[in-house]
């Protein structure tokens, strides 16, 4: 019944999620980087605080108690998602919103860079084979146009790729919070865990701004429409992606997320009136297969009739 499920809850996810980033930059023209990133986490606790509380009443279940290592993991997922946003609303603001996206999704790849140089794990050949095919992707997107005006350059494209990571390390936390907490219902660990890491991200960024930037809190009351809508999307697509990992492998969902790229392409070209070179499709397409074959290397392997490669934990 549910072996097909964790597809849609995948799509909406990306979907949602794709929706947010656009909104997100809209505000940042207003807000600035960090009062646009506030919004997402300060008007996204309100739906979450709904959805926890639906979940809490058709499952009949209680809130699980929270612990240290739950807390511990909440903090690692809460401050990296936040950086991880700030970071792709400043990349935003520099360059296209589909390629900076793209720049963003290349988030497996740093997963296996990382495991390699602090863990040691090995990279066979299928897997160095998927880096080179994304890094190649980005490359040709990022290379400047010949006559174009201006290029990509090396801020925005250290911003993608350092948010990308980010995700990645926010991913990792929340799922070790989740793991955590281990009550009988999968559902009622996703959704408190969504929770907690709003509640902090709030308390965090709402004292920083009272602190620093009170001009961006009263920006923020008066922009209450849009950041609401914002708010919802954001807590709609982290909801999402909690019940597709409830369900199925972390490899399948991140896998079939990659369509958030495909969605990208099309906000970019019906809201931001951006279009995509020739090129810049092939680069995506290659980020696409590189990302694609460092989830499955097992796929390659087949092809070259040799072993797939050792992971290490």
């Amino acid at each position: 019944m549910t072996s097909w499920l964790w597809v849609i809850f995948t799509v909406l996810a990306a979907g949602g999620q794709t929706l947010r980033n656009a909104m997100q930059r809209e505000l940042t023209s207003s807000l600035g980087t960090v009062g646009a990133t506030h919004v997402r986490f300060l008007f996204g606790l309100p739906f979450a605080l709904l959805f926890l509380a639906a979940v809490l009443l058709v499952t009949g279940e209680p809130v699980p108690p929270l612990n240290a290592r739950m807390l511990a993991w909440t903090i690692v997922g809460a401050v990296t998602q936040f950086a991880a946003t700030a970071l792709l609303l400043a990349a935003l603001r520099e360059k296209s919103f589909v390629l900076i996206t793209a720049l963003v999704k290349t988030e497996p790849v740093h997963v296996a860079i990382f495991g390699l140089v602090f863990l040691g794990d090995h990279i066979g050949l299928p897997l160095g084979l998927a880096i080179l095919i994304a890094t190649l992707g980005v490359t040709i997107m990022s290379w400047p146009k010949s006559g174009a005006k201006e290029s990509l350059g090396l801020k925005p494209i250290l911003l993608g790729l350092v948010s990308g990571a980010l995700f990645g390390a926010s991913a990792v936390g929340y799922r070790g919070a989740m793991l955590a907490l281990n009550s009988p219902n999968f559902v009622v660990d996703a959704t408190t865990t969504l929770v907690a890491g709003l509640m902090l991200q709030v308390a965090v960024l709402s004292l920083y701004l009272l602190l620093f930037d009170r001009a961006t809190l009263v920006a923020i009351g008066k922009a209450w429409r849009p950041s609401m809508l914002a708010g919802f999307m954001g807590a709609f697509a982290s909801q999402n992606w909690f019940m597709a990992f409830a369900i199925e492998s972390a490899a399948k969902v991140r896998t079939l997320a990659l369509v958030e790229v495909l969605f990208a392409g099309l906000i970019s070209r019906r809201i931001f009136k951006q279009s995509l070179a020739s090129r810049d499709g092939i680069g995506i397409a290659l980020i696409l297969v590189g990302v694609a074959l460092l989830l499955r290397p097992e796929l390659l392997a087949q092809e070259l009739s040799l072993a797939p490669a050792g992971r290490s934990r």
